[in-house]
Order: structure tokens, then sequence, then C-alpha cells
């Protein structure tokens, strides 16, 4: 038994498929199939019913998966380990970041990473919360920013930062004139929120079923990014909640249509977040310092409430 075998039985056991799993571990597929057969025969069982289409873990096959997913983690914490004691920074590391943080967040943070650290070949993904989850578990990435708390057991989150939520409001808005605002100072049944699929758009949600102000019917559904929603409430169509970074770089003219909320502020937690047998720790640290270094300039919210990126 070999730990390139058991890559090769993870390969196909995910993909459900000889050839394609073939291709993801870059060898033949006669070559993968050979290895895997050798193994089923060392050990007298079959791993995976061929029979089927698409392809399926026998009943003893699903076992031998979950152990093999353990086998594969522990042998690369060879390498890590000794990356460790060597204090090396370095090799591939794969990233998810949600869309409502990529465009603020990745800018302020990534030149500092990436002169800081030139060893580390960092690979970015911007990705929903439910593929980060799911890419995440299965082994596809390292780490990942996104909303939280997920509830997530096999996953460990560390807060990066509190981001709070701001209203942007129309010209003619009650509400102009208030240097600070309530949830129920606002049109709710005019409320433009991102499509779904954005954790965002669940906060908002929230947030407004919290309060009570609010059903999902009156929601309108408008737009996949905070640009759009912006350009409809200076229209005069409603009125939008963006996360503070999105708001810095707004003209003069459209700050004057920001509302912040009174304390405790409604805020998104944005964390790292990573499965709990992680390799590589050393670097997920390095991310986490670089970011929390270039962030707390940008960000001195301390009064706030979360509200969960999760349906309620």
């Amino acid at each position: 038994m070999t730990i390139t075998q058991l890559h090769y039985v993870l390969a196909v056991a995910e993909h459900k498929n000889f050839t394609l799993a073939a291709e993801k571990c870059f060898v033949t597929q006669p070559t993968l199939s050979m290895q895997i057969q050798k193994l089923e025969d060392e050990l007298e069982i079959q791993i995976f019913d061929r029979s089927k289409k698409p392809i399926s873990l026998t009943e003893i096959g699903e076992k031998i998966v979950i152990q093999a997913k353990n086998i594969v983690n522990e042998a690369g914490r060879i390498k890590d380990i000794v990356d460790q004691q060597k204090g090396y920074i370095g090799g591939e590391f794969r990233v998810g970041i949600i869309p409502t943080i990529t465009p603020t967040l990745l800018p302020m943070f990534l030149n500092n990473f990436i002169h800081k650290y030139p060893k580390v070949n960092l690979i970015i993904e911007e990705l929903t919360t439910e593929e980060i989850i799911s890419k995440l578990k299965k082994g596809h990435l390292d780490c990942a920013i996104a909303a939280t708390p997920l509830e997530e057991e096999s996953l460990k989150e560390i807060v990066l930062y509190y981001e709070p939520f701001v209203a942007y409001i129309a010209e003619d808005h009650a509400s102009i004139n208030k240097k600070e605002i309530e949830i129920n100072d606002l049109d709710l049944d005019h409320i433009l929120l991102l499509q779904d699929g954005h954790c965002f758009r669940n906060g908002i949600i929230n947030l407004c079923k919290n309060n009570k102000y609010i059903a999902d019917s009156h929601f309108q559904l408008e737009s996949g990014s905070f640009e759009t929603l912006v350009k409809l409430v200076d229209e005069g169509l409603g009125t939008t909640l963006l996360p503070y970074l999105h708001t810095l770089d707004l003209n003069d003219k459209s700050k004057k249509r920001l509302k912040s909320f009174k304390d405790p502020k409604p805020a998104r937690e944005v964390s790292l977040i990573y499965p709990k047998n992680e390799l590589k720790i050393q670097i997920i640290d390095a991310l986490r310092n670089t970011i929390s270094g270039v962030i707390k300039g940008a960000i001195a919210f301390q009064d706030v409430e979360i509200i969960s990126p999760k349906t309620k």
C-alpha cells in the first residue's frame, strides 16, 4: 500500500470517473486503474463498484476512503513539520474569498503579502460561501475568507475584523439629515438586495427579521453587484445597505447619502476559515498577520452587533 495509491483512490471517489481522476492526478488512466487494482488485490476487497454509472464506492470502500483521507493528511504533515522547523513559508496556497469581500479586502493586503512572502504561490478563487465550505471539506482549498459564524464543525474560524452595515439612501429620503439612523428609519418595502446566493443578502434579511419590521416578500431583488445597487438608489429606486469598506471609494456627493446606524451597529464578522486538520499553518498565520496589519487602519469599530450570514 502506498500514499500514491491512496491519492488515486480519493480522486476516483471524488470524481466518480477513472479518466477524469487520472487527469486530475496528472497520470494516464491505465496507470491509475492499475494502481487501484493492485491495492484492491492486496486488500482482497473491492473499493469501487465499476458496474454502476457513475462509479460508486462499495460499503467497505466508503470506510477505506475515510481512512485514506486521514492517512494522506497526516502524511502531508511531515513536510509541514519540516517547513515549520526550517521557518520556511512557501509553496502553493489556495484561498477562497466571497465576492462581497474580494474587491475591497484583496487590494488592501495582496501586494504586502506577496512582497513579504515571495515564495508563497497564492491561488485565489472568488466563490460563494457554499462553494467555499464544500471545497474546504474536500481539500481543494487551504483556507478562505468569508462572513461568519458558519457553524461548521469541521472548520475553524479566526476573526479578522467586524465590518458594519451602512445605509445608502436617496437625496429625498426622510432621514437624509439625520446623523445616525435605525432600521425603522428605512423604507423597508423598497430595500434593494444582492442576488440570492450572496451571504451579505442573507445578513440584511436576518437584520430586518431580527427587528421584526419586514418579511421576505417585501424585498426587491435587483442586482449582483453593489455598484449597480448604488446607481439604482441614485435614480430614486429604493434604499440599500453596503459593507463599510465598500463605502470608502464613493465620491463626496455619494458619501452624503451614507447613514451609519446607532450603536450597537449591525455588522458582519469576517474570518479566516480552514479545516481543523489543516496543514500549512505557518502560511495561515502569515496571511492573518498581514490582513490584521492593514485592516486596523481602515476599521476602528468596536460596539457592533454581529449579524449572521446564515439565513434564519
